[in-house]
């Protein structure tokens, strides 16, 4: 069997999101761009369907598909929209990942359960205004108080934000980091509105405030002051999966480029013809291809559980940076069609360009991989 060849059920997976995404997203996908929303009942019926927990084992609710059928199953949806492939990453790659790495029994019953059916909705809070790339340096409180723990502070561009029921936040304690499960509903909980962006316009990103938030003692994820490490942990995965959803969009641009290539006539014939656009079509293609292999080649190690934190910076950085590259030689390829809104290519090339910020900048994604070969001599 070839390495990076799908099992039945992974290919099972990838044509049920593919039919869904086709019949479901794909037709309303410039209207949750233009609306700046996903609707509800697509996020239900994504929840029906077991998306939105399709890594987590089937104990708690979730489809059992690991990190592998989880990147299957990103790749698809980003090929409809980046908006949805971005909701699904922050409610299930990190925000309920969150809990399923740190989380006591107890929790995942309660709370990774009804996230990973789609009962809930997840979100990550760890960004602030001075803690962005520097995610060490958080200044959201929390304080015991008795049998309650008590948190304060501000966090920002929190992606589902306004529309979670359940998110993990880091806060800072006596003895470090720590992570907590909160309930939105919990009083002193704020999202502020939905702030406007230039892509990814239909997943909400939010500030949330926490004035005097109180969350039961046992909902401290792990040990008090220990998890920052179970940040960059989580992370790791978001960045695998971040990765996917580039390579969907990079194979969905590459697809509709090939396609609009051989349609378009110039000086009588089709501009396929022309080396200009045959040579924009062969790196578009050989960007893909090497998409491709880091995302699973690193999914099938974080199943195995490796370290991945060296390979999973490598994907997030490459696939970032190749998919803002191939989204502009498709609006070239496109010419005025691919900057007009009556295509898709000009929403691709807006949603494309978070990807180099969110989860890690490239920036830093060149120091973790700087880092782990600096410790190993390069030796892979």
């Amino acid at each position: 069997m070839h390495p990076f060849e799908l099992t039945e059920e992974q290919k099972m997976l990838r044509d049920m999101t593919r039919d869904f995404v086709n019949n479901e997203i794909k037709p309303i996908a410039s209207k949750i761009d233009a609306e700046e929303k996903i609707p509800e009942d697509l996020r239900q019926k994504l929840g029906e369907l077991g998306f939105l927990g399709v890594s987590f084992p089937e104990e708690y609710g979730g489809g059992g598909f690991g990190e592998v059928g989880y990147c299957v199953m990103q790749e698809e949806i980003a090929r409809g929209c980046m908006s949805t492939a971005t909701f699904i990453g922050a409610h299930q790659s990190i925000g309920a990942n969150t809990i399923y790495l740190g989380g006591s029994e107890e929790q995942k019953l309660k709370y990774l359960t009804p996230l990973a059916k789609g009962e809930k909705i997840g979100a990550f809070c760890l960004t602030e205004a001075s803690a962005g790339s520097d995610s060490f340096n958080v200044k959201t409180k929390a304080a015991l108080d008795g049998n309650e723990w008590v948190i304060n502070g501000e966090k920002l561009w929190i992606t589902n934000g306004g529309i979670a029921d359940t998110v993990s936040v880091f806060a800072r304690t006596e003895k470090g980091i720590s992570a907590f499960i909160v309930e939105t509903s919990t009083p002193g909980y704020t999202a502020g509105p939905a702030e406007k962006k230039m892509g990814i316009k239909g997943s909400t990103t939010n500030a949330i405030t926490f004035d005097n938030v109180r969350i039961p003692k046992e909902n401290l994820i792990g040990t008090d002051g220990r998890a920052f490490l179970l940040a960059m942990k989580t992370l790791n995965a978001g960045r695998l999966g971040l990765g996917a959803a580039c390579l969907g969009a990079a194979k969905e641009l590459l697809e509709q480029s090939t396609v609009y290539a051989k349609q378009r006539k110039q000086f009588d014939q089709s501009i396929s013809n022309f080396q200009a656009i045959q040579f924009m079509l062969a790196e578009m293609a050989s960007m893909v291809f090497t998409m491709e292999s880091v995302v699973y080649r690193t999914a099938v190690d974080y199943d195995l559980k490796k370290d991945v934190s060296k390979n999973s910076a490598i994907v997030k950085l490459y696939c970032s940076e190749c998919l803002d590259k191939i989204a502009d030689f498709a609006v070239q390829i496109h010419g005025g069609m691919g900057y007009s809104r009556e295509l898709p290519i000009e929403r691709y090339y807006r949603d494309s360009r978070i990807n180099r910020i969110f989860e890690g900048t490239s920036e830093i994604q060149k120091g973790i991989i700087a880092r782990e070969v600096l410790k190993k001599n390069g030796v892979a």
